[in-house]
C-alpha cells in the first residue's frame, strides 16, 4: 500500500491537535536546539502538537512545507528532523481542548520517545516517539481516538481525521 499525502482531508481553519508520523530511512545525527546534536535511527517517529492556535491546522501544512524545503525557517524542534523525513500519516481531531499531552503520553507508553524533544512548554518527557515498524501508525490512530472518546465536551471533539502520506525514543544524549 503506497499512501498519499491529502492535507485537504481536514480543515486548515479548524483547530486541534494533530500527530504527524514519520519515516527516517537511514540514521541521521541531528542538532535540535537546546537538546544538542541527537542520533536518531532509522524508521518512523510519531511527532504530537497542537493547533489550537490562531492558524489551527495551518500549522500542519506548515510542517509539510518545512519538509518539502518550501519553508527554511526553524522554530521548533520538529522542524530539525523534517527534512529528512518522510510524511507517513498525519492524524488530526479537531478540538478546543488542551488533550496534546495526553495523546502523546498514550503513543509514549508503547514506543520509547525521544526526551525533551517537543515537550519544552509542558512537563511531558517527549512529544516525539519511535518504533522500528509502522505499527505506530496504529497506535497513533488509537490514542487520537481515545482522547476524543474520552472528552468530556463531545460538542468540541470530532472523530480523528487520518490523512496518510507519500510513502516511497531515544535519550537526550542522542542515541535512540
Amino acid at each position: 500500500m503506497t499512501p498519499r499525502c491529502v492535507p485537504c482531508d481536514f480543515d486548515p481553519e479548524e483547530k486541534g491537535i494533530y500527530t504527524i508520523v514519520l519515516r527516517l530511512r537511514g540514521d541521521a545525527i541531528v542538532e535540535v536546539g537546546s537538546l544538542g546534536p541527537v542520533t536518531f535511527r532509522a524508521g518512523w517517529y510519531a511527532y504530537t502538537g497542537s493547533a489550537r492556535g490562531t492558524g489551527g491546522f495551518k500549522r500542519v501544512l506548515r510542517h509539510i512545507a518545512v519538509m518539502e524545503g518550501v519553508n527554511v525557517t526553524r522554530r521548533w524542534h520538529i522542524d530539525r528532523l523534517l527534512p529528512l523525513a518522510e510524511l507517513e500519516e498525519v492524524v488530526a481531531t479537531p478540538t478546543g481542548e488542551d488533550l496534546e499531552c495526553s495523546i502523546a503520553r498514550r503513543i509514549g507508553e508503547g514506543f520509547p520517545s525521544v526526551r525533551g524533544f517537543g515537550s519544552s512548554d509542558c512537563s511531558c518527557p517527549s512529544h516525539l516517539s519511535f518504533s522500528c515498524g509502522v505499527e505506530i501508525v496504529q497506535a497513533v490512530r488509537e490514542a487520537h481516538a481515545s482522547a476524543s472518546s474520552s472528552s468530556s465536551s463531545s460538542a468540541s471533539v470530532e472523530p480523528s481525521n487520518s490523512i496518510p502520506g507519500p510513502s516511497g525514543g531515544g535519550r537526550r544524549d542522542g542515541v535512540i
